[in-house]
């Protein structure tokens, strides 16, 4: 099988234990993560092969950060060390009515100083099937984005489906260009995109219809006849009832009809990071395995809610784990 290749920044990640707070604690637990990566490495432990490109300083941090996603099962052979900086991000866990709250020291990364150049993206992409990139990965830097631009341009070139997360994070685009000038440029190569009615509005200037019953529906119909490539517009409906209940719901739109799932209670919520990354990691697995839309779609919300009891930036649950959710049996009960 031929892989699924995915681009972006890998960060340190720094948490208090259990749920304390920064001004509770004395130490601060170290995982990986990144949104781009996170698919990548959900991706290899539902069994598909995944490749993940990014720069790293090169250090010994570099090397652990690189060596986290290998041990998933992620071909990191496309790696690029040079520079110093390994972005970090500091989350502390909320409960209940308590937010968590992330704090993020990732500027001059050595990420955010990859030059396009350094990439060779008719070799990286050669066994490539799929090519997922996120917005977060334009708004690191200049360059970054253009990377992602040639990346895309490669990919369309070699009829390898393009996914995106546009993932609007406003206050991550520093370097002097808008996201509503850069992304449509970069969406306009896509096949699927993951894109809620806020992002749109955000990136596109485009909103629900004042007469429509289904405001995501009207959104993905106008994201569509503008960006004709796109041929799925995907998200998850997401009902906050605290930091430790959220119920979530798998929507679509194909271009002809609108398709939703059952909606999932996940509580207590262990870590939400990376839920969304689980959801289109889910999707691309779904859509190369199952045979219907509406199958894809319920896999990729199943994985999503069970990404939220796992520890960590990256979904850890196997194909089976999900498929008995997919099956009704979201009981919990212990196996022997």
């Amino acid at each position: 099988m031929k892989q699924v290749v995915t681009f972006g920044e890998i960060m340190m990640r720094l948490s208090p234990p259990l749920n304390y707070r920064f001004i509770q604690t004395d130490s601060l637990e170290i995982t990986y993560g990144g949104g781009d990566a996170n698919v990548a490495a959900s991706l290899a432990r539902l069994g598909i092969p995944a490749a993940h490109v990014t720069c790293f300083p090169d250090n010994e941090l570099g090397q652990a950060a690189a060596q986290s996603f290998q041990r998933l099962g992620v071909d990191m052979s496309h790696t690029v060390f040079r520079g110093e900086r390994l972005g970090l991000y500091f989350l502390e866990v909320g409960a209940s009515m308590r937010a968590s709250k992330i704090v993020y020291d990732r500027f001059n990364s050595a990420f955010a100083n990859l030059q396009p150049e350094w990439l060779n993206w008719e070799e990286i992409l050669k066994d490539a099937q799929w090519f997922h990139w996120t917005g977060i990965t334009a708004a690191v830097s200049a360059t970054a984005a253009q990377a992602c631009r040639d990346a895309i341009k490669v990919a369309r070139r070699l009829g390898i489906t393009v996914s995106a997360d546009v993932n609007y994070r406003r206050n991550l685009w520093q370097y002097g260009q808008k996201a509503q000038d850069v992304m449509p440029e970069l969406v306009e190569g896509c096949d699927v995109i993951v894109c809620t009615e806020g992002d749109a509005d955000d990136l596109f200037g485009i909103k629900p219809e004042a007469d429509t019953s289904n405001r995501f529906e009207s959104v993905a119909k106008q994201l569509v006849q503008r960006f004709p490539q796109v041929q799925k517009v995907i998200a998850t409906n997401r009902e906050t009832l605290s930091a430790s209940h959220n119920r979530l719901t798998g929507i679509m739109f194909n271009g002809q009809e609108y398709i939703e799932t059952q909606a999932y209670d996940i509580v207590p919520i262990v870590d939400r990071i990376g839920g969304g990354d689980a959801f289109i990691a889910g999707f691309i697995y779904g859509s190369l395995t199952y045979p219907t839309e509406q199958a894809a779609l319920t896999f990729a919300v199943a994985a999503s809610a069970l990404k939220h009891t796992i520890h960590g930036d990256v979904n850890l649950a196997t194909v089976a784990e999900v498929e008995q959710v997919v099956g009704g049996d979201t009981s919990g009960r212990l196996l022997r």
